[in-house]
């Protein structure tokens, strides 16, 4: 990923490239605030009962460790007699492993006599605020910023057992977060860390516990520093304010005396970004800095701004949140500040330029009464700088805990194939190396017209030739074999098939991380091999790996329909719609959508998406397939013909006996359906 390359110079800037060593885990479950659990698929896990939804925040709180079903039986079924409360749980046991469906026996493990949670597979919010940093560099106040609310608030009155159970884990947790923030504090406290630094995690802990007098004396002490003496003193004032409404006592005497010393002292210049006050027109030093030269692309993550002061903290974890995400593109590094920026940074061209960046993230937040607005830019950092896609968003001030669901994921899934798209449009290519050439091969390979199709394997045979470890270009280029073949363009099929097998599976093996790779392999099974059920193993490990890659989303809705399960599809596709507001490509996913409502018998749909596929991209045989299979079930032969025409033209063998024999349907029945709507629309049977 590029990590040293960022590191060499991560204490003079700040900065940090993300690792994404990691996997993803598998479900997501918060516990602060109201029981939430969440699969990689934005499937929401949660079960209705209460008694079951105890079940899972108790296995939570207890992770990796077996637990008697004894133990529980007592502690949620504390009036009744034993063998009543063992067959309780059993009932609201079997209720939670059908709330997790197919991830079941990955995350619970049961036994007669025990019961686990598989910590491995799981991330819970109040572990991963205690457990040290965050492994994509959130700090642990950043997450609990996002994470407010009592520990499984709505789990009260389960059981008195329970009851006094659940207020014992919240005291130990309110223990264990203060020392969290006393160590941090200490750390902080050291003389020689920057002002903005101070401030910046003085003011993560004030906004998970407003009354840590600490936090408040070392935020003082920062403001102060840095010439900011009302916003010092305006400090005090809240942090005595809040220490009166919520413990009603007074701040300490050493709070006080810190107040004094800053009201009497004499205003001090302010510092601009960690230096002393400029003279007008006088350039910064470290803007002479020249960018590093590399054949990776390097995409920057700014600290988002923040309209309020009181929403600086979501802002910059927000952005910390978009970078994480990002980093899972496996193709390019991502680098993110650490600790927020002032808001009097500035984000200038040269400055930008000195970072070696390509592109830069960057984005605004507005608070309002009822809601939060995000905005978000995406910055071309080539010969002028110039923003190339923005969107907005916006979320509920009590939703904060679904940010990444309604705001990072969409943000993430939308950049990715913004940068593919406008590198891919480049005239004179700005980089050289093995993915630069699968970057001009992508243009040509989904105009599906033969002469640059067959260009676009030359040039991926190429990246594969100078850099034969370079995942990107062997799936792509056992993508590239799909397609040929798809086209009725291969001489040899068996050896098409053949040689996308083996690259499919050189890309896995050159990068195990790759979502992409996984993903291009899962449809090479399904569609030259005609094995679902090894293609949805590659679809899921893709999502495990990735879920905001909208490839991924519309290539499996492919193999259920193959499959013959098109609600399975649709579902996919709707996901893959919500993350892609922006794809270039999007005639791929009409197709697909065309298919779906063909299989589900609803053609009036189906053509609506075919029609608008075949108008996108005319020369991609497979989008007129499905339309006129779904025009001769509609009746409407007449305007079938056109589409037959067209065809033949760019399939001149192309009968219903060979699409039947050869498209990787596996139920009897829709072979049937679509041969019969091939035949009413007018296309020659043998």
């Amino acid at each position: 990923m590029g990590v040293a390359l960022a590191q060499q110079n991560a204490n003079q800037n700040n900065l940090v490239a993300l690792d994404v060593g990691a996997r993803q885990a598998i479900v997501r479950i918060h516990l602060l605030g109201t029981l939430r659990a969440i699969s990689y698929l934005g499937q929401d896990l949660v079960p209705r009962g209460r008694k079951a939804r105890a079940i899972l925040g108790y296995l939570c709180l207890h992770a990796g460790q077996r637990v008697p079903r004894a133990k529980i039986a007592a502690l949620l079924w504390d009036r009744v007699p034993d063998h009543q409360a063992r067959a309780s749980l059993r009932q609201s046991l079997r209720e939670l492993l059908l709330a997790f469906g197919p991830l079941a026996d990955e995350v619970l493990e049961t036994d007669a006599e025990m019961v686990r949670l598989n910590q491995r597979v799981c991330w819970v919010d109040s572990a991963a605020i205690l457990a040290g940093p965050h492994p994509a560099n959130l700090l642990r106040t950043d997450l609990a910023a996002l994470c407010e609310g009592e520990l499984l608030e709505d789990l009260n009155g389960v059981s008195e057992a329970f009851d006094e159970w659940l207020l014992m884990e919240r005291a130990r947790f309110a223990t264990e977060i203060t020392a969290v923030f006393d160590e941090e504090l200490h750390q902080i406290a050291q003389a020689d860390v920057p002002a903005e630094r101070r401030a910046g995690l003085a003011r993560r802990i004030i906004a998970c516990e407003p009354t840590h007098e600490g936090a408040s004396r070392i935020l003082m002490a920062a403001l102060g520093d840095m010439g900011e003496k009302a916003q010092a003193l305006r400090e005090f004032e809240r942090c005595r304010m809040a220490m009166r409404t919520r413990l009603e006592v007074e701040p300490s005497a050493e709070t006080r005396a810190l107040y004094e010393r800053l009201r009497s002292a004499p205003t001090r210049p302010k510092i601009e970004n960690g230096h002393g006050a400029q003279a007008h027109g006088e350039p910064r030093a470290s803007m002479a800095v020249s960018a590093p030269t590399t054949s990776r692309l390097r995409i920057g993550v700014i600290p988002f701004q923040a309209a309020a002061e009181e929403n600086a903290q979501l802002a910059f974890s927000l952005s910390q949140e978009i970078a994480s995400a990002l980093a899972r593109f496996r193709w390019f590094d991502v680098v993110a500040a650490l600790t927020p920026q002032p808001q009097t940074a500035q984000w200038d061209e040269a400055f930008l330029r000195a970072k070696g960046w390509h592109y830069a993230v960057e984005g605004n937040l507005i608070s309002g009464a009822e809601k939060i607005s995000f905005s978000v830019r995406l910055l071309d950092l080539g010969t002028e700088i110039r923003p190339v896609w923005n969107d907005r968003f916006e979320i509920a001030s009590d939703m904060l805990d679904q940010l990444h669901d309604r705001v990072v994921a969409p943000v993430v899934a939308r950049i990715d194939p913004a940068i593919l798209f406008i590198e891919g449009q480049q005239a004179v290519q700005r980089r050289s190396g093995a993915t630069s050439l699968v970057l001009q091969a992508l243009p040509a390979f989904v105009a599906m017209q033969r002469g640059p199709f067959e260009k676009a394997g030359d040039l991926l045979n190429e990246a594969l030739r100078i850099e034969p470890e370079n995942a990107k270009a062997a799936a792509w280029k056992a993508f590239w074999h799909v397609f040929h073949t798809g086209q009725g363009w291969a001489s040899d099929l068996r050896a098409s098939l053949e040689e996308a097998q083996e690259l499919a599976l050189r890309a896995i093996r050159n990068d195990p991380e790759s979502a992409e790779a996984h993903a291009i392999c899962g449809h090479v099974c399904s569609f030259f091999e005609k094995d679902y059920e090894l293609a949805r193993h590659y679809f899921d490990m893709a999502l495990r790996l990735n879920p905001n890659i909208t490839f991924a989303w519309a290539m499996s809705a492919a193999t259920h329909n193959y499959a013959g399960y098109p609600d399975a599809a649709l579902q996919h596709l709707q996901r893959y719609t919500a993350l892609s507001s922006f794809d270039p490509n999007a005639y791929f996913g009409d197709t697909i959508y065309t298919t779906t409502y063909v299989l589900k018998g609803d053609y009036a749909a189906a053509y609506r998406f075919g029609k608008r596929a075949v108008r996108a991209c005319p020369d991609f045989s497979n989008s007129y397939k499905h339309l006129i299979a779904a025009l001769g079930h509609l009746g409407r032969r007449e305007e079938a013909a056109a589409y037959v025409q067209k065809l033949l033209q760019l399939e001149p063998h192309f009968t219903i006996a060979r699409f039947i024999a050869s498209y990787p349907l596996a139920r009897q029945e829709d072979r049937d359906s679509y041969a019969r709507g091939l035949e009413l629309a007018g296309v020659p049977k043998d």
